[in-house]
């Protein structure tokens, strides 16, 4: 099984690697900058993690192309994706528009939340809510066509702010907050959900 994980200059990638490499999985990291859609295709990854990273989404380039391609069925092996933070941000700016990612109504740096979740997907098997880390200044504001909610804050019956979606039909999930993060509650069994299980 190998893990292509699309690092956009991210201080926290290495640490996704580790944990994806804890689960016995292969994982190459490779940088945003050095990459293209055709070498993704020639390497043949079985799962894609887009990491998280600084500034608009708009601007990430190579997630940006690659979930195109995703979008249009150009990949002719099977594959899922996994974006965090700005990788789940790409997926709404992809598939839904510009308009779906805009400022969040306060700066998280290091800070937790509580995640509640309907116990479906990558997050099967964990409790809602669980704490999770959450480092971002920008957040999707509506769902894309195709996606459902999969996670939020707020409490298990009001939900505030969109923390995950899942795609209805393809196996395409972003999460806002970051599994690897030691402050982040059942990150593992996240990742191993969404490595080794149906989504």
């Amino acid at each position: 099984m190998r893990t292509l994980l699309i690092d956009n200059n991210d201080s926290f990638t290495e640490n996704l690697a580790q944990l994806i490499r804890s689960l016995g999985a292969k994982c190459e990291v490779i940088s945003s900058a050095k990459l293209t859609v055709q070498k993704v295709k020639k390497i043949r990854p079985d799962h894609i993690v887009l990491s998280a990273g600084p500034g608009h989404p708009k601007d990430a380039r190579l997630s940006n192309e690659i979930l195109h391609n995703f979008q249009l069925s150009t990949f002719n092996f099977p594959l899922r994706i996994l974006g965090v933070c700005l990788g789940h941000q790409c997926i709404a700016h992809v598939f839904g528009g510009r308009s779906f990612v805009g400022h969040a109504p306060a700066i998280h740096h290091g800070k937790t939340s509580e995640i509640f979740h309907d116990g479906t997907s990558i997050l099967k098997g964990l409790p809602s809510p669980f704490l999770a880390a959450r480092y971002h200044s920008l957040i999707v504001k509506k769902l894309p066509k195709d996606f459902e909610l999969l996670c939020w804050t707020g409490s298990q019956k009001t939900p505030e702010l969109i923390m995950g979606m899942k795609h209805k039909t393809l196996p395409i999930v972003g999460v806002q907050f970051h599994p690897e993060s030691f402050l982040t509650e059942h990150g593992e069994r996240l990742m191993k959900n969404f490595l080794f299980k149906a989504l």
